[in-house]
């Protein structure tokens, strides 16, 4: 494989093409990783506004009964959104699911520490903390190695 980058004078948008002879699972692979960084999704804010924002400025996402939240660095956000249909939407690549009412953004991660049971701790990059389940806590730490 090789990259070969193009700098146009005057793009109308940053454009990735990708040539290949057979499209396989490393491809779909790459393509879902970088199309990964431009995703989005809506929710509201705490004064009820709708917000478009950015899946990697996402912390984790949180179940409460009904409702769905999603944290960043400095805000919360409710989504109109199952917690199954965000999982089916994002990029699989970036955010996991942490336990049955959580899924956490893996570049977000600051530190992990394994807790009793088989349990994991997860530290985000503004210092609040998540317990990992012991049923995802493997398949975390495999996704950790691939980011």
């Amino acid at each position: 494989m090789r990259i070969i980058k193009k700098r146009e004078i005057e793009p109308m948008e940053t454009t990735i093409t990708i040539s290949y002879n057979e499209w396989d699972e490393e491809l779909e692979d790459l393509q879902s990783y970088i199309e990964g960084n431009y995703q989005t999704i809506s929710g509201y804010n705490q004064r009820k506004s709708l917000c478009v924002i950015p899946l990697k400025d996402i912390l984790y996402f949180e179940a409460v009964g009904e409702l769905v939240f999603a944290y960043t660095k400095n805000n919360v956000y409710e989504i109109k959104m199952r917690l199954y249909k965000i999982e089916e939407k994002v990029n699989k690549y970036k955010i996991i699911r942490a336990s049955k009412s959580i899924l956490i953004n893996i570049p977000k991660i600051e530190q992990l520490k394994s807790a009793l049971n088989g349990r994991m701790l997860a530290t985000m990059v503004n210092g609040e903390q998540i317990m990992i389940s012991r049923a995802y806590a493997r398949e975390l730490v495999a996704r950790i190695k691939m980011v």
